[in-house]
C-alpha cells in the first residue's frame, strides 16, 4: 500500500486512521487498494495530484468516487457533509483511498478537511497547548502504571511533573532529525525512555505536580553546551567543545537549522534568573542524549510548567522575540547551547536549534543542562518558530 503524510496534516490524519471505513487490501479481482494523505497540490477536469512526504501521486475522479468533508477532529465520519468535485480547492487536506499501483489512484473515497477549517484548528490547538501544555526532559517511566516522570521548569525553579497515560491518549514520536510535531508519528508507550524530550497537554491537578494527558509527543535529540572551537563558513558547519562528551563535536547547519544569540544584556538577565532559582531545584536530569516536541512549534509558553504563570519570564516567547543569526555571527570561544537530531554514526550532527551568547548563563547554573533549559524552545508544536508547543 502507498501511504504518502503531509506535516500540516498528521493529527487530522490520525483521526481518519480510527473513522475511515477500509477495505481489504485487496479487491476480488485482485486489485490492490492504495491510499495517499497529503494535500491537494493541483486539480484537473477529473483528477487531483496530492502532494505528501513521500511525494505527489494522481488520484483519477470518477462519478461514483465518495467525496466526504469531515470537521477537524472528528473521529468519526457520522457528521461528514458530500461535496462535489467542484468544491475541491488547492491547500485542501485529502486522505484518499481507492485502487492503484503506487503511481496513481483511481478513488474511491476523497475524505477532505477544508483549509481554512483546518487553520482554524492548528490555531485553537497552540493556543490550549500554550494553556494546557507542559514540557521537559523524562526522568522516569513506569509501564505498569502508565506514568511518566518530567523535570520541568525553564527559567524558574525545576520541579518534577507526573504525566497520567491513559487508554485514550494519543501518543506520538517525533520522526528521526526532527522536531516538528506535524511530523510526529502514532507511537507506543514502551518507547519513551529516561532522557526523552517530551511534551503533553491536558488537565492538571490544582498544584500543577500532575497532569491527565490527552496527548503526548516526545523523540530523540542530542544537546549539546560548550565553547565553539571553529567554525568553517564552507561547509555550513561548526566544532563545539561538548565537556560532557570530553570531546569536540562537528555540527552542521542545515536550511531549516534555527540559531538565535542572546545580547549580553539579555543573557545577563538570564544568568540572573536561573541563579536565584537554582536553591529551589530538584536533581537535575542527564544531560547527553534526549528526545523531544511544536505539538506545534508554537506552544512554548507553559511548556516549562507553566512558569510564565508563577512570574518567571517565558523562556520561549524571550527568544521568539530574537531575530535569527546565522554562522556568520559567531566565531571562537563563544559559547553555545545546541539542539541536535541524534546521530547513529560518526558524521557531523545536524543543528536543529542553537542558542549562542549563553557564557554568562553556564558559567551562573552549570547544573542547568540545555535539555533542561531548551526544553521550551526545542520542541516544535505548530511547525512554526515561536510556536513549541510545550
Amino acid at each position: 500500500m502507498t501511504f504518502l503524510i503531509t506535516a500540516g496534516a498528521a493529527l487530522v490524519f490520525a483521526a481518519l486512521q480510527v473513522c475511515a471505513q477500509d477495505k481489504p487490501a485487496s479487491s476480488s479481482t485482485g486489485q490492490q487498494i492504495a491510499k495517499a494523505l497529503g494535500t491537494i497540490k493541483s486539480m484537473q477536469a477529473d483528477s487531483i495530484t496530492v502532494t505528501g512526504s513521500g511525494g505527489d501521486i494522481a488520484a483519477k475522479l470518477s462519478p461514483a468516487t465518495k467525496i466526504l468533508s469531515v470537521a477537524p477532529g472528528a473521529k468519526d465520519l457520522k457528521s461528514a457533509v458530500p461535496l462535489q468535485p467542484k468544491d475541491l480547492k488547492i491547500g485542501d487536506s485529502v486522505r484518499v483511498r481507492g485502487y492503484g499501483d503506487g503511481a496513481g489512484i483511481n478513488a474511491l473515497e476523497v475524505i477532505v478537511f477544508k483549509q481554512a477549517e483546518m487553520a482554524a484548528k492548528q490555531q485553537h490547538d497552540r493556543e490550549d497547548w500554550q494553556k494546557r501544555g507542559v514540557a521537559g526532559p523524562v526522568t522516569a517511566v513506569d509501564i505498569a502504571t502508565g506514568t511518566i516522570t518530567i523535570s520541568s521548569g525553564g527559567l524558574g525553579p525545576k520541579r518534577s511533573i507526573v504525566i497520567h497515560v491513559g487508554k485514550d491518549t494519543i501518543l506520538r514520536r517525533y520522526a528521526p532529525g526532527s522536531a516538528n510535531f506535524d511530523s510526529a508519528t502514532p507511537a507506543p508507550f514502551n518507547q519513551i525512555k529516561v532522557g526523552d524530550q517530551l511534551n503533553a497537554r491536558g488537565t492538571r491537578s490544582s498544584d500543577g505536580s500532575e497532569i491527565s494527558a490527552e496527548e503526548v509527543v516526545s523523540g530523540t535529540f542530542d544537546y549539546i553546551e560548550g565553547t565553539i572551537k571553529s567554525v568553517d563558513a564552507a561547509n555550513n558547519t561548526m566544532t563545539v567543545q561538548d565537556p560532557v562528551r570530553k570531546s569536540a563535536v562537528v555540527v552542521k547547519m542545515s536550511p531549516d537549522s534555527l540559531m538565535k544569540k542572546l545580547p549580553p544584556e539579555m543573557a545577563q538577565r538570564i544568568a540572573m534568573q536561573l541563579k536565584g532559582s537554582a536553591g529551589g531545584e530538584d536533581k537535575p536530569a542527564a544531560n547527553g542524549q534526549a528526545q523531544a516536541t511544536s505539538g506545534h512549534e508554537g506552544t512554548g509558553a507553559s511548556a516549562s510548567g507553566g512558569q510564565h504563570r508563577q512570574g518567571a519570564p517565558d523562556f520561549q516567547h524571550i527568544l521568539s522575540s530574537l531575530p535569527n543569526s546565522t554562522l556568520a555571527d559567531l566565531q571562537k570561544d563563544d559559547a553555545v547551547m545546541i539542539v541536535a537530531a541524534a546521530s547513529g554514526d560518526s558524521g557531523p550532527l545536524t543543528a536543529i536549534k542553537v542558542l549562542a551568547g549563553v557564557d554568562v548563563i553556564l558559567r551562573a547554573a552549570p547544573n542547568r543542562s540545555a535539555s533542561s533549559l531548551l526544553s521550551s524552545w526545542s520542541l516544535s508544536a505548530s511547525g512554526g518558530e515561536g510556536d513549541a508547543a510545550q
